[in-house]
């Protein structure tokens, strides 16, 4: 066959889950990351915690606007996870194939995951910028996608790209333990369901798969916050559209000036301002996109053989005429 069936069923159906659970969490979202974005200064702090930025847009009637940059974000999501998952499962499967062993090790598995979360990254990089824009802009003054990318040159598209590479460590932290957590359920028998054939992937029940990948995304959250938060605020510099407000120093764009900023505006706390929005939004979307890809892995690799068959036989009848 010409392509690889199972790294992309796994692609497509982590896609599918990060699309789900990214439209469902994303009001949550966008508080966090208004949240996070905002730096405190001496005598004034707009937001106290998460909370405040939900009520700004209920009380200012732009309830609405905590969905704006939501299609931005779909699609990167999207793209994303089906890079990410496409490139986790190939880069895996040839790893065993050249190393001739049945399991993979932990090494092993975390140089994969960053090689994948690499390729992601440079992949959906101005996407993932223009979305921070869009959820930092002034409730009801966001801009489009096309406007934001637009408005921007080359190189300010791939503003915090070097933090992001960084934070390639997340996933590979994240799906190095939900890996290793799942084959450890797997082989002690649970979820084995009687009969199947062995060349069906073996998928977690929904509850199980939820917990493992909640477990899995807090500590990879915790390790990476104070990256995170850089990453965010470097994103969202010189956006505030509040007319009382000054611009962003410039060195904000850079990570040494964002991470003196913090420590000198609020700091060594200020490096884990918004945690627990973060672990709550990231947890709960990971553990969502987690249960869902296995739910449907099956179904996905099914009809993608279903597919494979009909265009191999549908390519060897117009060969044959």
């Amino acid at each position: 066959m010409g392509f690889d069936i199972e790294s992309l069923s796994e692609a497509t159906s982590g896609a599918i889950g990060a699309l789900v659970s990214t439209t469902i969490l994303y009001p949550l979202d966008t508080c966090k990351t208004k949240y996070q974005a905002e730096v405190r200064a001496q005598n004034h702090q707009k937001y106290r915690n998460i909370s405040d930025v939900l009520w700004e847009a209920i009380a200012t009637r732009q309830v609405l606007s905590l969905y704006q940059g939501l299609g931005t974000k779909n699609l990167q999501s999207f793209i994303s996870q089906f890079v990410y998952f496409y490139g986790y499962s190939f880069f895996k499967r040839l790893y065993l194939k050249k190393s001739g062993s049945k399991k993979i090790g932990t090494k092993a598995n975390l140089i994969i995951a960053a090689a994948a979360g690499a390729c992601t990254v440079v992949v959906t990089q101005p996407l993932d910028t223009a979305s921070s824009k869009m959820q930092t802009s002034e409730f009801g003054k966001s801009k489009g996608l096309w406007k934001s990318l637009s408005e921007r040159n080359w190189s300010e598209s791939f503003d915090g790209l070097g933090i992001s590479l960084l934070l390639t460590s997340n996933p590979s932290i994240q799906y190095t333990v939900f890996d290793q957590l799942k084959q450890r359920l797997l082989n002690g028998g649970l979820n084995r369901e009687t009969g199947a054939a062995k060349s069906s992937p073996e998928s977690l029940s929904a509850f199980s798969a939820f917990v493992l990948g909640a477990v899995s995304k807090c500590i990879a959250t915790f390790l990476t916050y104070p990256a995170i938060r850089c990453k965010v605020m470097i994103q969202a510099a010189e956006s505030d559209e509040d007319e009382n407000k000054q611009s962003p120093p410039k060195n904000q764009k850079t990570v040494a000036g964002t991470l003196h900023t913090i420590w000198k505006t609020e700091g060594l706390l200020g490096f884990y301002k918004g945690l627990k929005a973060q672990i709550l939004k990231t947890v709960l979307s990971s553990a969502l996109l987690l249960m869902i890809k296995e739910k449907i892995t099956k179904t996905t690799w099914v009809l993608m053989l279903a597919l494979t068959r009909l265009l191999f036989v549908t390519r060897s009848r117009l060969k044959s005429t």
